[in-house]
């Protein structure tokens, strides 16, 4: 019997994860979660969720995030197949409003569409109600149209400057990076949503699972949260068309497709805050079908801080391996950061080789690329194989809409994406093929820019 046949006659990897308050002990055979211990709020940082009234429901929606996410990364997926069995346990304030049949099944329905998981949420009273955070003095517009979730993306960096060019103060950023901010507006007066208000820690052993589909629920539900205490109509999200709809579009191996930053995920995000707060919230893309790279460009060419972009931060890679005599730096070869130098060429703007571990993409062989400094052990088959998979992720990106045998996944997800836009299928086809056609676009001549002896044009198919 093969190993794919044993995978798939085997029971699903099992994971039951019991949340429980502080001094109460988790089930005997499951897996506990204790808030203060793994879940750890801070306390400041919740008051910025929390700066008008106390609303229970919003701390534990904070909390169902974090047991998703702290269940989602305690067990390895398998390695030829995906789908796991998750259970939790959650104690909540109000049992009644979590356990509403409504809310319950649009919940589920999100995460098995993010995770690919088949999930069983089950949601008990608390021994003892979350202590009221006090309330600051916060500066927040009173006519908050729309919310934006801000991290340390070039992306992030690019709409939020367009889209304020429009929307002025009525646009509030959510915070969902790592960068740490005082968190003072010009009156003195602390600002709203500066930081994800909690933080996990593992039981036992490290965190081993690295997919994090959860951390796109995570998002989502925190900027939802953010809508529906500044009482706005929109979450605007940053994402361009080749970051929102190329990670659905193009899976790796067995993987189930990423929806992280898809509209079949926000509308389904949107059913679920509905049944859950009674607060009609919009996820919005507006550069769905562009480019990073063309809005990179309307960033340049339309805003003030127009050098700001620079600043930002793309790759994926953590610090012990990027790191050029101590001065961290962005890796250069992963997927993301390949994506970040493409859009750099195409929207006709440069970066200092110093930007890039990889300093040099015209290198005839991989380790040639590499930065003088950079210690040659570190170069390793797993960095090498990161760079050949973000190469073929926007080779094949590149090369979708002129294969015959694409022809099917494309009609479906322009269906998909029709529904969730309220557009019809053909105008969705037509605006997902000019992405495509710009993208391949983009990617040709990037390509043709570094030449033919490249260690990028040898991985790429669809090189010039």
């Amino acid at each position: 019997m093969t190993a794919l046949m044993q995978e798939v006659l085997s029971p699903l990897p099992t994971i039951m994860v019991d949340v429980v308050e502080l001094g109460v002990r988790p089930k005997r055979g499951w897996l506990g979660c204790q808030i203060t211990g793994n879940v750890e709020f801070n306390i400041s940082d919740l008051e910025s969720y929390c700066f008008a009234t106390w609303d229970p429901v919003v701390y534990d929606a904070m909390l169902v995030a974090a047991a998703v996410e702290y269940a989602d990364k305690t067990k390895r997926r398998p390695a030829l197949l995906w789908q796991r069995d998750i259970t939790l346990r959650i104690p909540v304030h109000d049992v009644r409003r979590w356990t509403d049949g409504q809310v319950l099944s649009t919940l589920h329905s999100a995460l098995v569409l993010l995770t690919g998981d088949r999930w069983d949420i089950q949601f008990y009273a608390r021994r003892k109600a979350e202590v009221s955070p006090s309330q600051g003095q916060f500066s927040l517009p009173a006519n908050v149209k729309a919310v934006i979730p801000f991290s340390d993306g070039l992306d992030s960096c690019a709409v939020a400057g367009i889209m304020a060019r429009s929307l002025g103060d009525t646009l509030v950023r959510v915070r969902i990076g790592t960068k740490q901010y005082d968190g003072r507006a010009a009156s003195g007066h602390r600002l709203p949503f500066t930081s994800i208000p909690y933080r996990l820690r593992a039981s036992d052993k490290a965190f081993v699972e690295s997919s994090a589909r959860s951390r796109g629920f995570k998002f989502a539900l925190i900027s939802g949260l953010a809508a529906y205490l500044a009482k706005a109509g929109t979450v605007i999200l940053p994402e361009s068309g080749q970051g929102a709809l190329g990670p659905a579009l193009v899976t790796v191996g067995q993987g189930y497709e990423d929806y992280r930053s898809h509209p079949l995920f926000t509308g389904a995000m949107q059913r679920f805050l509905n049944a859950l707060l009674g607060h009609n919230v919009r996820y919005t893309f507006p550069r769905l079908w562009h480019t990073k790279a063309e809005t990179l460009r309307e960033f340049v060419e339309t805003c003030e801080d127009r050098s700001s972009w620079s600043k930002t931060w793309s790759c994926w890679q953590q610090n012990r391996h990027v790191s050029v005599d101590g001065v961290k730096r962005h890796c250069g070869i992963c997927a993301a950061c390949l994506l970040r130098r493409l859009s750099v060429h195409a929207a006709g703007l440069q970066e200092a080789e110093t930007t890039y571990v990889w300093e040099r993409l015209t290198a005839t062989k991989f380790r040639d690329g590499v930065a003088p400094g950079f210690p040659k052990r570190k170069i390793t088959g797993k960095l090498r194989e990161y760079a050949i998979a973000g190469v073929l992720h926007l080779d094949h990106l590149a090369c979708l809409r002129t294969s015959p045998a694409n022809l099917q996944p494309l009609n479906l997800a322009a269906f998909q994406l029709g529904r969730s836009l309220d557009l019809s299928q053909t105008e969705a086809r037509q605006r997902l093929d000019r992405l495509l056609i710009q993208h391949e676009t983009e990617w040709i001549t990037f390509v043709k820019s570094l030449g033919a002896n490249s260690f990028i044009t040898e991985w790429a198919a669809h090189s010039p």
